[in-house]
């Protein structure tokens, strides 16, 4: 077999479930590991190594990290034994909670998943960057909202925003928002609005 004939055979026969579990989106997904993971009895059954290589690349004055799974015939001695696809990640300029380091790893991490999913022809239609996923995240924030802003007691959100936004003035504000690490009082959730409105009401009562 070629390394074209034992790549389709693969492709054709693995699964690699998404076996892991986000709760805040509510969706399944696979990730790098379980992919390779998935992978190993196929690579011992065909006599294929897999191998995976990162590139740190700027492209436009943003950092990528470009991903690049190798597939390898260990059997063939000619020409072409290897089939490799690439994918790119981009770096996020700030990602909270995480050092450079850690940046760079997950990013790695999402770009060698691609390269993966192209490789074997895997489909990931849940994945954070697409359409469906940002409309489900969002239609589900929404919905949780409108359950905890009816049986909460506090009063509606707008009206919360307006007295947070009149009551935390200057250097109060800046605090507010850097403790939670939003921009705005806006972009505060539903629990922390809460908190913080409950805060306002109690400093206008002293």
């Amino acid at each position: 077999m070629t390394i074209y004939e034992k790549l389709a055979s693969v492709q054709s026969e693995m699964k690699a479930p998404k076996n892991l579990y986000n709760s805040f989106g509510k969706y399944s997904y696979r990730n790098a590991e379980g992919i390779c993971e998935a992978f190993k009895p196929y690579g011992k059954e065909y006599k294929l190594a897999l191998m995976l290589s990162d590139e740190v690349i700027e492209i436009g004055g943003r950092i990528y990290v470009k991903a690049t799974a190798t597939l390898i015939d260990v059997e063939s001695k000619t020409a072409p034994n290897s089939v490799s696809v690439t994918a790119l990640a981009r770096e996020s300029e700030t990602k909270k909670g995480m050092d450079d380091a850690q940046v760079t790893g997950a990013t790695s991490s999402y770009a060698r998943k691609y390269a993966l999913n192209g490789l074997f022809l895997l489909d990931d239609t849940k994945d954070p960057d697409t359409d469906e996923y940002r409309q489900q995240v969002e239609k589900g924030k929404a919905d949780r909202g409108k359950v905890e802003e009816k049986s909460s007691g506090y009063p509606p959100v707008a009206d919360m925003v307006k007295a947070c936004e009149a009551y935390y003035k200057g250097d109060n504000l800046k605090r507010l928002c850097d403790y939670y690490s939003v921009k705005a009082v806006s972009e505060l959730n539903y629990g922390q609005l809460c908190v913080a409105w409950a805060q306002s009401m109690k400093g206008r009562q002293k």
